[in-house]
C-alpha cells in the first residue's frame, strides 16, 4: 500500500512583522515603479492615412468630424476633447469602430478594409516609425 508522503502546510511558520515589513514595502515599490514607468503622454495630434498616403493631420484640441471616402465606403472619424475615434465604418465587423477612444501618443487603429488608419502623435515621440 501506498503511504501518503506528502506533509501538512501546518507546520509553515507564520509571518513575523519582519515579514510582513518587506511584504508591503515590496507591494508598495511595485505599484510605484509601475506608474512612474509605465507613463504615456496625452497626444496633441492626430494621423490620417488612406492606404499607403498620408490623408491628413489634425490637432485634437478641436470638435470636429471627419467623413472620409475609403476603398470599400465611408467612413466617419471624430474628433472629441483631445480624444479620437472610429464613429462608423462600412466595414462588416466593425473591429475599428469597437476600439472605442484613442487618446494616448502611440495609439493607433486601423479599418483595413476601408484602408483608413488613425495614429496618436504626442509631443515626443515613443517610436522611430509605425507600420502595419
Amino acid at each position: 500500500m501506498l503511504k501518503h508522503t506528502f506533509k501538512s502546510f501546518n507546520h509553515f511558520p507564520k509571518p513575523l512583522l519582519g515579514d510582513w515589513i518587506i511584504i508591503v514595502v515590496s507591494m508598495l515599490l511595485i505599484i510605484w515603479l509601475f506608474k512612474s514607468l509605465w507613463v504615456s503622454e496625452d497626444a496633441t495630434r492626430l494621423r490620417i492615412r488612406l492606404g499607403n498616403q498620408v490623408y491628413g493631420e489634425y490637432s485634437l484640441k478641436q470638435n470636429k468630424a471627419l467623413t472620409i471616402q475609403g476603398k470599400v465606403g465611408t467612413t466617419l472619424i471624430e474628433i472629441q476633447q483631445g480624444k479620437v475615434r472610429f464613429k462608423q465604418s462600412p466595414c462588416n465587423n466593425q473591429y475599428c469602430v469597437h476600439q472605442g477612444w484613442l487618446h494616448h501618443a502611440g495609439q493607433a487603429a486601423i479599418c483595413l478594409p476601408n484602408q483608413i488608419s488613425l495614429e496618436l502623435i504626442g509631443e515626443k515621440t515613443q517610436f522611430d516609425t509605425l507600420n502595419y
